[in-house]
């Protein structure tokens, strides 16, 4: 019998231990890679936000993607949706930037629309609608064009 060893974190979760590149993408065991944002990290709002504004301006929106997948599993239950939306820009952008240019484009539009609830009332000082505004841009952008850069495509979350 040929039984396949997983990766397991100190919990015994099942969990791929492989380095990741800053699109997120699984390097070779051994390779040098780009350090992993930790899960289960509950951050004020304020915080979720500077960190997750860092890692898209570097070019890392896989891992802003994991800073609001945190706050969307955490945070109050009426807030969830506009951090889903987040992560799920963050998740385009990524793939936008790998260059699955219809999986990118998808989802920037279904995080443009988990946003469209919070338009009027600028959470936190988040433009929505100019956030909105972005991805549907970059939406049809990716749609018809090139590969984007990360860092170059980085949106600003607050004014």
């Amino acid at each position: 019998m040929n039984e396949t060893r997983r990766d397991r974190d100190a919990e015994g979760r099942a969990r791929n231990a492989r380095p990741r590149d800053g699109l997120g993408r699984p390097l070779p065991y051994g390779a040098p890679g780009v350090e992993r944002q930790p899960e289960g990290v509950v951050r004020p709002p304020a915080e979720t936000l500077a960190e997750a504004q860092r890692l898209l301006d570097a070019g890392m929106p896989f891992h802003a993607h994991e800073v609001f997948e945190d706050a969307w599993k955490s945070g109050p239950e009426d807030e969830r949706e506009l951090w889903r939306g987040l992560a799920q820009l963050a998740v385009g952008l990524t793939h936008s930037a790998r260059g699955n240019t219809a999986g990118g484009a998808r989802l920037l539009r279904r995080g443009a629309g988990a946003l469209a609830p919070f338009a009027g009332s600028a959470p936190y000082g988040i433009e929505v609608a100019a956030l909105s505004d972005w991805a549907r841009e970059l939406a049809a952008r990716v749609e018809s064009g090139p590969t984007v850069d990360a860092s170059a495509e980085a949106p600003r979350l607050r004014g």
